[in-house]
């Protein structure tokens, strides 16, 4: 024991030293950009445990918050839009997206540490008012993400003739999702793992439907094709007719396009802080998150283009949940009466899943925020098995916002829920892109590297940065129009940036000795590190059946 403290005092001495800076006493406060590692404060408060498995953390990543957003909120994007600029606009998030995570991954699988996130790199790389604004954005919009994705599945459950009350169904889903966050994260590992692997299914089983369809193989034996890309066409003008009204049509089908990926790529960066070997297995996961982005995001749009018609009435109107979902109108029209029933039970565990991972997602934020001292200490305290209890509980009373459903129409709210997060996801992307290029800096500054590293940065970053900038300033230009001018919606669209703005600005002022962003020399890149490597488990190899395999244990 006297040794190992002998360690961590030498680490952070260490650090102190490559900082330039004296390092603050209090353990786990950040004392400008250099963190103390946060082992030293163990005396009182445990830390989070890596309980997330390699298989965990590649399923969480391929469909972790695959939700609503894709089942059925794709269908008034397509009727807004039609099949072509559906299709062109996943095709460019998902370009753009990538750079993101590909630009976070690297700058994670530098330092793992419990209690990572983008807001604490963004503490440490950056300056502390990047990491206290950047962490509540994320806190606050991923937290009412959990009440959005309730409300989903609420509307979900009134598919089928539901005679109980819709607020006894939430309330159900509230105690499971929150239940769950308040078990060892390999619980939520395990139930993700699965959740994850009845969407992957569910995916897959629908484009071998949309295949079939596509060549005439259901009960009417009527060919598809590309039909509905002729009648009704390819693309819908929108709010104007003509060439103006196609080029509206297809900013806001972009803009609409995002809400789907919406703060799915900091999954994988807050996993890191309790993933078992992260340098190893983060670089994977993001690796995996790519084929999820390619294959399910674009196979999709790509399907319900070619299967279901941009004009369908249900579309806009279907009115319980997953009415709305262009697969279960287009399987409704090819006349398979059953599968209709199958698709909603998914989508309605898509919708617990996606809440669960959200609301885990917001718990963490919280939590990162007390480590770096942008909170109050007490949501740094852990079960023995690792748990952030208080930030869990504190982060929990967001899932009590979904009871707006209970008084207020379901599809005003989930409108409210979307135009709020897709301003907060694009400023987090933005950011994200900030923390990389001083990460970047600082890791040229010292000599080191992160172990992953990809081919199209930095100027993947650049393009992110400056794309995500423009399209969250146009993210609501709609409302502009006059026919379409709606305070509630404007307020929606843009009260984020304003939001950010005070919060970083407030810092700002308080901490005016603070520079605007840290010189790389005093950016300490070493504190912590021995805590990674610590965390990577060898390679170990068993023999069986005659054949060796290499297994991660």
């Amino acid at each position: 024991m006297a040794d190992e403290k002998e360690n961590l005092s030498y680490d952070a001495e260490k650090g102190a030293q490559i900082s330039g800076r004296e390092l603050s006493s209090e353990p786990g406060i950040v004392q400008h950009g250099s963190v103390q590692d946060i082992a030293l404060g163990g005396e009182r408060h445990e830390t989070t445990k890596r309980g997330l498995k390699s298989r965990h953390a590649q399923m969480i990543a391929l469909g972790g918050t695959i939700g609503t957003g894709l089942f059925v909120g794709s269908g008034a994007v397509l009727a807004k839009g039609g099949p072509v600029f559906i299709l062109a606009g996943y095709c460019i998030v998902t370009a753009l997206v990538f750079c993101v995570v590909t630009a976070i991954a690297e700058v994670a699988a530098y330092l793992p540490v419990h209690g990572a996130s983008m807001s604490y790199y963004g503490n440490r790389y950056v300056s502390r008012s990047m990491g206290f604004a950047l962490g509540y954005l994320y806190w606050y919009a991923l937290g009412i993400l959990v009440p959005y994705e309730i409300t989903a599945a609420g509307l979900v459950i009134d598919y089928w003739d539901n005679p109980v009350h819709i607020g006894v169904w939430m309330t159900v889903m509230l105690i499971v999702i929150v239940g769950l966050n308040f078990l060892p994260v390999r619980f939520y590992g395990e139930t993700e793992f699965w959740f994850a692997g009845t969407k992957v299914i569910m995916m897959i089983g629908l484009f071998m439907l949309s295949f079939i369809l596509f060549w005439g193989g259901g009960p009417s034996r009527d060919r598809l094709g590309f039909r509905y890309w002729v009648h009704p066409g390819a693309a819908n003008p929108h709010i104007r007719e003509g060439g103006i009204g196609l080029l509206i049509s297809f900013w806001s089908t972009l803009v609409s396009c995002i809400f789907p990926f919406t703060f799915s790529p900091e999954l994988i960066i807050v996993t890191g802080g309790e993933m078992e070997s992260p340098r190893r297995n983060l670089p994977i996961a993001a690796k995996r998150y790519f084929i999820r982005l390619v294959v399910f995001y674009i196979g999709s749009v790509l399907s319900i283009g070619l299967i279901c018609p941009s004009t369908a009435p249900q579309l806009t109107d279907g009115g319980a949940g997953a009415g709305s979902s262009p697969f279960v109108v287009a399987i409704a029209n090819a006349g398979i009466s059953t599968l209709p029933g199958i698709i909603n039970a998914v989508i309605l565990i898509s919708a617990w899943s996606s809440g669960n991972s959200f609301l885990y997602l917001s718990s963490r934020s919280l939590y990162s925020l007390a480590v770096t001292g942008n909170a109050p200490r007490i949501f740094k305290r852990c079960t023995k098995s690792g748990v952030p209890i208080y930030a869990v509980g504190c982060s929990s009373l967001f899932t009590l916002l979904s009871y707006l459903n209970v008084s207020t129409s379901g599809g005003i709210v989930f409108n409210w829920f979307m135009n709020l997060t897709n301003t907060w996801g694009m400023i987090s992307w933005v950011c994200c892109m900030i923390i990389f290029f001083r990460f970047r800096k600082a890791a040229a500054y010292h000599g080191v590297q992160s172990p992953y590293r990809s081919f199209i940065q930095p100027y993947g970053a650049w393009i992110a940065m400056v794309s995500f900038t423009v399209l969250c300033l146009i993210n609501g230009f709609t409302s502009f129009f006059p026919q379409n001018w709606s305070a509630a919606n404007f307020l929606t669209a843009y009260v984020g940036i304003p939001i950010f703005g005070v919060m970083y600005a407030g810092h700002r002022i308080w901490s005016w000795s603070d520079k605007w962003a840290f010189d790389p020399s005093e950016i300490d890149m070493h504190t912590g590190l021995q805590e990674v490597d610590d965390a990577e488990l060898p390679v170990k190899v068993r023999k069986g059946w005659g054949k060796l395999w290499a297994i991660v244990e």
